[in-house]
């Protein structure tokens, strides 16, 4: 059967469907253009997804809570912690990790340094997962003394970095105890290992944060093993990514008495807005904002002393601007509720300003530590020259197994018992994990009438979706069409269909086509999971809630046509999540 097709021409100059027959192979050429046309045509614009989802981020991320007494203080600190790590670090397999007995080999010491030894090690984090380390000792020892955990960011030198070893130095030369411990991904591990691989892990069911923590735990642990720590003089030190880690271990491991994370984090809801401070996977680990921001976590070192170091022109992320007033906003009423005011130090360094933990930033470190852990004692806290004891990346190299674990061996150990035998309603729980909402859609016509209207599809009260709806004379189907490569790309379809006499509702759900966010896209989205929501679930809810609109405007049976592997999963989804769906039709899907 021939299919008429009605033509709309709108001041634009693009050319829709016209009532003649399309016969002639001009005339289907020419509705080919048209359809092309109006499947470019821009209906969102380019900024509204982004503000929908930092929106959407931002308003999931919990406030400090308005608490009147120290007491009430510590119990819901108390509830922060154990929520945390019993319901993000430690989920699923990495809660038999926890508590497994210190594993240390002890290899090669660097002898001749003046007044100190460095002496290699490495320690297991997790079963098979091996990290190198070295351990800064002062030559004589006597007492106990100050122990220091010294954590580092993105640098590919990992512990080699002279600024991070001219730290160490600086330490075991006042007589603490410092230990230089590698970060997974840097390093030592910079060639094998990326740190997005933890979301291996995480679809696994197991937390992929779980190693970071170990990391630094165990790190922790071969400090206090030391016949000379001083179990009441723990700190821990960083920049950038050693910031992060200095404020999650500290927050969460009460073992660590004094913390100086420098230009390392940010508030959740702080991130939502700047995108230069929007962090790696461990960062922003599934779930975390359902517990606790990084607000909460700062004012849970009240009981410590916290040393917060910012950067004023920081040409990386977490500038001083705006990323520590919020900090100092949540956490200060907090240490003053405690009387301990003098304990929360912030400092905004000016020289040279930019991303760095160099010889300001060193110092305001010494001066803290000698401030809490030498009270009353004599101290310098100015930085000894130590650069020409600065080794080499191959001098500090520590003897690592062959066959190392790391996140996609643990993953594939994983996999093999999954999936893990389930009892009940196996849809439901599909849609419990992925987080699903029950969302329904609304049609505003922007453009267009009879056989192309463009419509803004408002999901819910927070997501707005462009669609474009295509029909033909009489028509006797309804097909959702949606694709990886977005509508734009999907003329000779939506073409095909109209020639079956199917209508077309051709729309781009979160993250796809028009949807797509511009710039950092997944690094949004991993906040959204750290938000306690699933982007899968959100774009299959939003398909069933156009599907349950376009069965109920047109009364006709609806059909789910997807385009592309990635939509192919929220597509089946949908299918399962709405009854309004009676056929699903996958091209190119995932297997």
């Amino acid at each position: 059967m021939k299919q008429k097709l009605a033509v709309v021409c709108v001041l634009s100059g693009v050319c829709f469907f016209s009532g003649i027959e399309a016969q002639a192979a001009d005339e289907r050429l020419k509705t080919s253009t048209a359809i092309e046309r109006a499947l470019a045509q821009e209906i969102i614009g380019p900024d509204l997804a982004l503000e929908e989802v930092r929106v959407f981020n931002e308003t999931r991320v919990p406030d400090m809570p308005s608490v009147r007494s120290a007491a009430e203080w510590k119990a819901k600190a108390r509830e922060y912690r154990r929520n945390v790590l019993n319901k993000v670090v430690f989920r699923g397999e990495a809660a038999k990790w926890r508590d497994t007995p210190l594993l240390v080999e002890w290899s090669a010491v660097i002898e001749g340094l003046p007044g100190y030894r460095i002496r290699k090690l490495r320690f297991e984090a997790v079963p098979g997962w091996w990290i190198p380390a070295l351990l800064y000792e002062p030559m004589k020892l006597s007492g106990k003394r100050p122990v220091v955990l010294n954590v580092n960011g993105h640098d590919g030198k990992g512990k080699a970095a002279d600024y991070k070893q001219i730290r160490c130095i600086n330490q075991a030369k006042r007589g603490m105890i410092a230990l230089n411990v590698e970060w997974i991904g840097m390093g030592q591990f910079a060639s094998r290992m990326s740190h997005y691989q933890m979301n291996q892990m995480d679809l696994c069911g197991t937390a992929g944060i779980a190693p970071f923590f170990l990391n630094m735990s165990k790190g922790l642990d071969v400090l206090l093993s030391h016949p000379n720590a001083d179990p009441k003089r723990v700190a821990v030190a960083g920049l950038s990514g050693g910031g992060w880690q200095t404020i999650f271990i500290s927050s969460l491991d009460e073992r660590v008495t004094l913390a100086n994370p420098v230009a390392g984090y940010s508030s959740f809801k702080t991130r939502a807005r700047h995108g230069m401070d929007l962090g790696d996977s461990e960062q922003t680990p599934n779930d975390l904002a359902l517990y606790a921001d990084y607000t909460h976590l700062t004012a849970m070192l009240a009981d410590r002393a916290a040393l917060l170091t910012y950067n004023a022109k920081d040409n990386c992320c977490f500038t001083a601007g705006h990323a520590l007033p919020p900090l100092l906003a949540a956490a200060q009423p907090i240490f003053r509720l405690l009387g301990r005011g003098e304990f929360l130090r912030s400092y905004i360094n000016h020289d040279p300003g930019s991303h760095n933990f160099e010889l300001d930033n060193r110092q305001q470190l010494y001066r803290f530590i000698g401030d809490v852990f030498y009270q009353g004692q004599e101290y310098d806290w100015q930085e000894i020259p130590s650069a020409d004891e600065v080794k080499t990346y191959d001098e500090l190299l520590v003897d690592l197994p062959e066959e190392n674990g790391g996140f996609n061996s643990i993953a594939l150990g994983l996999m093999e018992t999954l999936p893990k035998p389930f009892e009940g309603d196996k849809r439901r729980r599909l849609l419990e994990v992925v987080s699903a909402k029950n969302y329904t859609a609304k049609a505003k016509r922007v453009r267009g009438e009879g056989a192309m209207v463009h419509f803004q599809f408002q999901v819910g009260d927070d997501w707005t979706l462009p669609g474009t709806v295509f029909t033909p004379d009489a028509p006797m189907a309804t097909t959702l069409l949606i694709a990886d490569a977005g509508r734009k790309a999907q003329a000779e379809r939506v073409e095909s269909l109209l020639a079956k006499g199917r209508r077309v509702v051709a729309f781009d759900p979160f993250f796809f086509g028009e949807s797509k966010i511009k710039s950092r896209d997944f690094l949004h989205v991993i906040l959204m999971h750290a938000a306690g929501e699933r982007a899968l679930g959100v774009q299959a809810s939003q398909i069933s809630a156009v599907a349950e609109w376009a069965k109920k405007q047109y009364k006709q049976p609806v059909e789910l046509m997807s385009a592309g592997p990635r939509l192919s999963v929220a597509a089946r989804l949908a299918a399962v999540q709405s009854n309004a769906i009676s056929a699903l039709k996958l091209h190119d899907p995932m297997k």
